[in-house]
């Protein structure tokens, strides 16, 4: 399948790295990829989801966020509210040389981000979570131990699957002044998909089922049963792009391409 390498910048105009996904014939429709806190777009289930979902019609771009993989600027200015931003310039570059996102997917906080961005996008018409907290504050029990640190310093460096990160106070104050994911969730107003694993040891599943109990119909939730958090068994990652494409076929228009 076409793999495309891209790069847009975001609102303090840093370049981010992309990757579009093609199908061999044209697509039926494009997708938007947000992957999980401190990762990347290289991430083996960003990969073999997408690369499922594109051999199923469907075009997948996925991105590094501000300050992590191949894109620019500094992860330690980065805040959820960054993140949203930049999903927004990523449907913009698809809108753009494409044709806009109809599906957005969003692994772990990824999953957070494209519930409370999807409002922002006219042109979404379903919403997928694979693994995501409901709240996006979740993320804090990564460095609780280090936020006396944060608050007394204005930062500091914790380890995040192994790697260094800065984590300052305006992170913490971001997640702070987020609006309830209750009320965005309750407006989605899209179609929303949510996979969990009951043995994810992460982001419990009580997470997904508050997603769940927030969202209003269409909903529907799949069961990961046994699979990991991020879903490092090859085998998972296809279920979910399996189901999902099969899902999703019921929500998206047929593509009409700007190029």
């Amino acid at each position: 399948m076409p793999s495309t390498r891209l790069t847009f910048h975001n609102a303090d105009g840093h370049e981010l790295a992309a990757r579009l996904e093609s199908p061999e014939a044209r697509p039926e429709a494009y997708a938007l990829f947000a992957h999980c806190f401190t990762c990347s777009k290289d991430l083996s289930v960003v990969r073999r989801i997408s690369k499922a979902l594109t051999e199923r019609g469907i075009a997948v771009l996925s991105f590094d966020f501000t300050g992590l993989g191949q894109s620019e600027g500094d992860f330690k200015h980065t805040s959820f509210s960054t993140t949203l931003d930049d999903l927004v310039r990523a449907a913009q570059l698809l809108e753009k040389d494409y044709e806009a996102p109809q599906l957005l997917i969003g692994h772990s906080l990824g999953g957070a981000a494209v519930l409370a961005v999807a409002e922002r996008l006219s042109s979404v018409k379903a919403v997928s979570t694979i693994g995501a907290p409901y709240d996006p504050g979740h993320v804090r029990h990564l460095f609780t131990h280090a936020e006396p640190e944060i608050e007394a310093k204005g930062e500091a460096e914790v380890s995040i699957g192994g790697r260094p990160f800065c984590i300052r106070k305006q992170f913490l104050d971001d997640l702070e002044s987020q609006e309830a994911m209750t009320n965005r969730i309750a407006r989605l107003g899209r179609a929303l998909l949510i996979f969990h694993s009951p043995q994810d040891e992460t982001v419990s599943i009580e997470q997904a089922a508050d997603i769940y109990k927030s969202a209003k119909h269409p909903k529907s939730f799949v069961s990961l049963d046994g699979a990991d958090h991020l879903l490092t068994a090859p085998a998972d990652a296809r279920y979910v792009a399996d189901v999902l494409a099969a899902w999703a076929s019921r929500y998206l228009g047929p593509a009409h391409s700007k190029t």
